[in-house]
């Protein structure tokens, strides 16, 4: 069960609440978020939920049967809206759409990916300054100098930015410089650097794993929102399976059932998902009328030329028609709701 304390509590009430929760053999983790306080007690004994919720300095109470218990949808019905500053929100009653390289290479790739963003509205763009690759010959991005190039870049034209972070030692010297950590599909059980996550006033993107389940991915952010940071989006990016047809197999019933089963936001990747260039709109577009938040991908002004990922990754000439389509059928589907 979650118990939500009152904001000012006293230590003795809170010390009291504690005991009666352990005289009911529940063991209580206290949890303190930028938001608000929290006391999640865990224990198997059936209890009369207003034995506690009367006591002292207990704002609410829920019962909540899964192991994911503050990202479960079962005590707060009203979806999180993550609000970035400056107009850009994620969330339920919104589209959010980021975009950008793989990799961030240049100075004049990340000028001229800019201005296609700022052309059709776009104003979250994505890329990697780290890159965890399968082989160590390839390309590994541009490290701190090329982060903070990419930042500066980016607040002169009001665009945000979502980068992943990949090790616990990162996170502090990237916070400053970064509007979205991403935690990639190789890192969603690096509960370190989830603890480490949980400690940052800043929004946390967790990739699902390669071959992760969607009790997984919310166990994951569990460990963030455990450690203090309420600011959470999950991604959907596909999995691996048997088939050999696409680089994974984007798991598009993971959208309603994860909107069904956590308040958080949930965005689709398609780039990652497929895997091939000629088929990620029409992956973005099924994403959006599956319930989607936001979508996510990658465009280049040469996918060719990419240092990475080039083959899923999509020109401007079809990133602009996929914006234009991914705002129609967003539109149609909230006519449809």
């Amino acid at each position: 069960m979650i118990l939500q304390l009152d904001p000012h509590i006293s230590e003795q009430n809170q010390q009291e609440i504690e005991a009666r929760i352990k005289a009911l053999n529940y063991k209580a983790t206290a949890v303190n978020t930028q938001r608000a306080r929290y006391l999640v007690a865990i224990g198997k004994a059936e209890i009369d939920l207003r034995s506690l919720g009367q006591l002292p300095g207990v704002q609410d109470i829920h019962r909540v049967s899964d192991d994911y218990k503050l990202v479960s949808r079962k005590w707060r019905v009203r979806p999180t809206v993550l609000d970035l500053g400056d107009g850009v929100r994620i969330g339920e009653g919104t589209l959010t759409l980021a975009a950008g390289p793989c990799s961030i290479e240049s100075e004049a790739q990340m000028e001229s990916i800019m201005q296609h963003l700022v052309d059709n509205d776009v104003r979250i763009m994505r890329g990697g300054v780290y890159k965890p690759r399968s082989s160590p010959y390839s390309f590994r991005g541009l490290g701190m100098d090329g982060l903070k190039l990419f930042h500066q870049m980016a607040r002169a034209r009001g665009i945000k930015i979502i980068t992943e972070v990949m090790q616990v030692s990162q996170v502090e010297e990237m916070h400053d410089y970064v509007d979205v950590f991403q935690v990639g599909a190789r890192n969603t059980q690096n509960f370190n650097l989830l603890d480490a996550l949980g400690g940052v006033d800043k929004p946390v993107m967790i990739k699902r794993g390669i071959s992760g389940t969607l009790e997984e991915l919310l166990s994951s952010a569990e460990y963030v929102f455990s450690g203090g940071n309420e600011k959470l989006i999950l991604c959907e990016r596909g999995i691996r399976t048997f088939e050999t047809a696409s680089r994974n197999t984007l798991d598009l019933n993971a959208v309603p059932i994860l909107k069904e089963k956590t308040h958080l936001p949930v965005i689709v990747d398609p780039s990652h998902g497929i895997g091939l260039r000629e088929h990620v709109a029409a992956m973005a577009l099924a994403g959006v009328m599956a319930g989607a938040d936001g979508i996510i991908y990658e465009a280049h002004e040469t996918p060719e030329k990419a240092a990475s990922d080039g083959a899923q990754t999509l020109n401007f000439d079809e990133s602009a028609r996929l914006i234009r389509n991914l705002r129609r059928v967003y539109a149609l589907r909230q006519e449809l709701e």
